[in-house]
């Protein structure tokens, strides 16, 4: 009897930033549209699986999309009161997704805006290929 496989591929094809903040998710989105001139604002949270008998972990997201570049953003929380999303990153309190093409002075610009604000302690980005619970990040 033949047995047939299937072999999954996850898109990892965006930027990913990794916001230390001690806020409250709409402090935290608050503070990005008023300071960095964005519009982040609150959508479905982002669910996730972790054991096929267990119900989905919700965690808080917020969207912005610009149209200029095609690029959809996304700030997600780590944390949750079941734990984090990315238990390798505990020291994290939030992710930015980033997709859609985006150039280094760009992401240098959004990086710098972020780390000047006084309540961001770092905001830093990390390959997600590296990170041993990647797949949770798939929007």
């Amino acid at each position: 009897m033949n047995k047939t496989y299937l072999k999954l591929s996850l898109d990892l094809d965006f930027i990913l930033i990794a916001i230390t903040a001690s806020l409250k998710d709409y402090v935290l989105c608050h503070q990005i549209n008023t300071r960095l001139h964005l519009d982040f604002e609150k959508v479905e949270d982002h669910e996730v699986f972790f054991n096929v008998d267990e119900p989905a972990r919700a965690y808080s997201k917020y969207y912005f999309y610009i149209e200029e570049g095609d690029n959809t953003f996304f700030v997600v929380a780590n944390r949750n009161r079941e734990g984090f999303l990315i238990p390798e990153m505990n020291k994290v309190d939030y992710f930015m997704v980033i997709q859609g093409y985006m150039d280094k002075e760009d992401l240098n610009s959004i990086l710098s805006g972020l780390n000047k604000l006084p309540d961001i302690q770092v905001a830093a980005q990390i390959d997600p290929l590296k990170l041993k619970s990647h797949e949770n990040l798939v929007i």
